[in-house]
This record gives C-alpha cells, structure tokens and sequence, in this order.
C-alpha cells in the first residue's frame, strides 16, 4: 500500500518532466530550388506557397504559385492562356525580361516560359511563370521574388543579374506540378 501511495506521488513529477509537446510545422508541400515551399493559401484553382518564415502573405520575399486550367488541354489553348497571361502582366506595367516557347516534341507537349519584372513605390517583384501541360491539364508554376524598399528595384536589377539565369533553369526543370 505504501508502495502505490509513493509511485502515485511521483506520477506527477514524471509526467511534467517529459517535454511539453507543440504543435509543430506543417509538412512542406515541395521544394523547389533547395528550399522547402509550405501552403499558405488557395482559392478556386489558384494555389500559394512560401517559405518557413514567410507565411505573412502582405509582407513575403519568395513565393511559388500554381494555377490550374482545367478546360485547357490542347498546346493551341495553353499557348492562348499564355498570351493572355503576357497581355496582362503588360497592361499591369510588367516589364516584359524574357518570353520563350520549348516546341513539343513526339513525348512532350509545348511549354511557354514569362519573365517579367514589376517595378513598384515599395517594392520591386520578378516573376517567373512556366506554362505546362501535365496529365492533360494546363497549370502555370510562378515562381516569384520581392525586395521591399525605395531602392527595391535597383537591388532587384541586381538579383536578377546573379540569380536570374538560375531561377529560370530550376523552374523549367521541375518534373511536374508540385501536388496541392
């Protein structure tokens, strides 16, 4: 009896010993370019994801966005989203860096590439945007990178320079949409 009374005293000072659990980070959703891509928000076929770090939407440096099209699924109307995409960004005050198309071939579908740079009061954005056909479905993957600041698109000119190239290549070198 003496026994089951000490091991009931103890019983508390065990279960605080151990560590409090917390919740802990979501699972990444992908990586993209070495860096793990965690949901933040969807709406419709619209799709966004940032960083550890970054899951302030207002104020964010690195994002990967997908967009589904789901009606498109012929190289004839992939190429139309992607033109209008492009009328977009241009009526926006994109500044139009790089457009380039990768003809289909006998196992691949065509896709369309935009590289656009927008120049704002607080902040500079370059976006990256990939037009695929996967699974007989269109998608677009954004990759997009913001420098917040009045000098914001002096340095971005800068970052475009080292990391453009790069950026560019990882992007079109992602094998499928990533799942979300």
């Amino acid at each position: 009896m003496m026994r089951n009374c000490l091991l009931l005293l103890l019983l508390p000072l065990t279960l605080h010993s151990r560590p409090i659990q917390t919740r802990s980070e979501p699972k990444p959703a992908f990586s993209f370019a070495k860096t793990e891509y965690f949901h933040r928000y969807s709406k419709g076929t619209l799709h966004e994801f940032t960083p550890k770090g970054q899951a302030d939407l207002q104020k964010w440096t690195d994002m990967f966005t997908i967009n589904d099209y789901p009606t498109v699924n012929t190289g004839e109307g992939l190429a139309e989203i992607a033109n209008r995409v492009l009328t977009t960004y241009k009526a926006n005050e994109g500044i139009i860096l790089r457009t380039r198309s990768v003809p289909r071939t006998t196992s691949k579908p065509a896709e369309h590439l935009i590289v656009v740079h927008f120049r704002r009061a607080t902040f500079a954005e370059v976006a990256f945007t990939r037009f695929v056909l996967m699974k007989g479905k269109g998608a677009s993957m954004v990759y997009s990178h913001r420098i917040y600041g009045k000098m914001a698109s002096t340095e971005m000119d800068s970052w475009i320079a080292k990391n453009g190239g790069k950026t560019e290549a990882a992007l079109m070198a992602v094998p499928s949409v990533p799942k979300h």
